[in-house]
């Protein structure tokens, strides 16, 4: 989709009921799925993380940006994710943090970015972090910058593939929630999207079929 289209029907996101949970289930593991519907994380007083799922033209096609985390001994190595990162006291606000961090992780000033809207906050076990999403766009090409401590590259998704749902797979994996189980996943440039980027990818990708 060409971007000057796709920037058109921004406007009714914010009019659309999210699916919230209904849309991260469809890419959770089976065995999580208990833990979203019953845990009560407020207790284990989680740290808190902003993430923006962002929008840009490249060649005036609509694209998604994704970062490929860098290898490192944490539950979330090597994983593909948005750019963001954990909340700061000198935060005004979760948007403020995420723009803070896309700007530090993959050099797209805050200036650049429209903060369309927050998404449906998600809780991850394994990290104890509770991360807001914000979908945000940016009406020009982007020149990233990576925070190379960080982001070992960055995926440039065009919107038509996202939105394919030949995109989803189901794989066998290993991982916090148990051994050899089926993950569903997204299937991009040859990396599996899964976990809690997955869960925030498919209430996007439900979220962008209402309006479009």
């Amino acid at each position: 989709m060409l971007f000057d289209d796709f920037i058109k029907y921004t406007p009714k996101i914010l009019n659309v009921t999210l699916p919230a949970m209904d849309a991260h289930e469809k890419m959770a593991p089976a065995d999580r799925k208990d833990i979203l519907r019953s845990m009560n994380y407020e207790y284990k007083n989680p740290k808190i993380a902003a993430v923006m799922m962002l929008f840009y033209p490249k060649n005036e096609v609509t694209h998604l940006a994704l970062i490929v985390r860098n290898s490192y001994k944490g539950v979330h190595s090597s994983q593909i994710a948005f750019p963001g990162g954990k909340f700061e006291t000198s935060d005004r606000d979760f948007q403020e943090t995420a723009l803070r961090e896309t700007h530090e992780e993959i050099g797209v000033h805050p200036t650049k970015i429209k903060v369309i809207r927050a998404f449906t906050e998600i809780y991850i076990p394994p990290s104890n972090f509770l991360v807001h999403p914000f979908l945000g766009t940016s009406n020009q090409e982007l020149q990233f910058k990576l925070q190379e401590e960080e982001v070992a590259g960055i995926i440039e998704l065009p919107l038509s593939e996202f939105l394919d749902d030949a995109l989803v797979s189901v794989e066998v994996m290993n991982t916090s929630y148990g051994q050899n189980i089926n993950v569903p996943c997204f299937k991009v440039n040859n990396h599996n999207v899964w976990g809690a980027t997955a869960m925030m990818l498919s209430e996007l990708k439900e979220t962008l079929k209402m309006v479009l």
